[in-house]
């Protein structure tokens, strides 16, 4: 019979799940020609001088030096750097705990959870313009504390360039910490329940039992979280754009925005290539160890 090999009665390996095999080839296609062909484009021309259109005029790592000589792009790898660290810390900790408190069979729990899954429907722009208008100091969060009588409060990140890119940090956690706990709750739900009753029979306190015994059972909940919200940090531009494009000066640049400025208002598609590629490199960075951990030796094989 066809896809059975000779004298085995088993089928063909290349042979099992054909339809499936076949549907998937224009997928294949897609992100190798697009996706692949696209980035290894992009880096070749990180190589060259191209200005408004590209072209093959090789000059080295002229770009690069170029890059990193550049004052605007140091500004925005520190905010990046600052922005990352902290939107990585707050989001695990504050969507985890806002998971463990809904775990515990309140009332109207749906209603919670739509409520705090709500702002990750709303676009980065939407929630940029919404967090530019509340912290605006003449009529947002400041204004309304200072007509309840604290004439002395000040709460203006947006215009502090020490400080903007808090800010966007703010925004940022407001509408992505409700995915990052709907993610731990559907973790905690999977945790066995006579788990939780032998540790209330061992007489462990719940918040050991959280640390030592519920959180390493949900590794791959908190590394395919971690890769969501590191993915989303390095591409970071809405919220920039909508809340301060960048300023006060440049005191919130960040990468996405330096590329984007390059490559379509300066017309320097060399430089703007070269800080893709660093984008990519940082993606990178983040991508293989994930892959690592989750299909080679951090999985222990059967």
């Amino acid at each position: 019979m066809a896809g059975y090999t000779q004298g085995s009665g088993r089928p063909n390996q290349w042979l099992r799940n054909l339809n499936a095999k076949i549907a998937s080839v224009p997928m294949i296609l897609t992100a190798v020609v697009i996706f692949l062909g696209g980035t290894i484009w992009t880096v070749v021309y990180s190589f060259t001088n191209s200005k408004l259109l590209p072209r093959l005029s090789f000059v080295g790592l002229d770009q690069y030096e170029r890059l990193w000589a550049a004052p605007r792009w140091l500004i925005s790898v520190q905010n990046l750097a600052i922005y990352g660290i902290f939107s990585l810390i707050f989001s695990l900790l504050i969507g985890f705990v806002l998971a463990a408190l809904m775990d515990q069979k309140i009332r109207f729990e749906n209603t919670f959870r739509t409520i705090m899954l709500y702002p990750f429907a709303l676009s980065f722009i939407v929630t940029g313009l919404v967090w530019q208008w509340l912290l605006n100091p003449e009529f947002g969060i400041q204004s309304v504390v200072r007509s309840l009588g604290w004439e002395s409060f000040t709460f203006d990140p947006l215009y502090n360039a020490d400080i903007v890119i808090y800010g966007i940090l703010i925004a940022a956690l407001w509408q992505g910490t409700g995915l990052v706990m709907c993610l731990m709750l559907a973790g905690l739900r999977g945790i066995d329940e006579d788990i939780w009753k032998a540790a209330r029979v061992d007489g462990i306190p719940m918040w050991k039992t959280y640390i030592f015994v519920v959180i390493p059972m949900m590794r791959g909940v908190f590394i395919t979280t971690l890769v969501i919200i590191a993915s989303g940090i390095v591409k970071v531009y809405d919220l920039v754009v909508a809340q301060t494009s960048g300023g006060p000066g440049i005191a919130s640049e960040v990468p996405a925005k330096y590329v984007y400025d390059y490559m379509f208002q300066a017309q320097n598609l060399g430089q703007g290539f070269a800080a893709s590629t660093m984008m990519l490199i940082t993606v990178a960075i983040i991508i293989v160890p994930w892959a690592y951990l989750e299909f080679g030796g951090g999985r222990k094989r059967v």
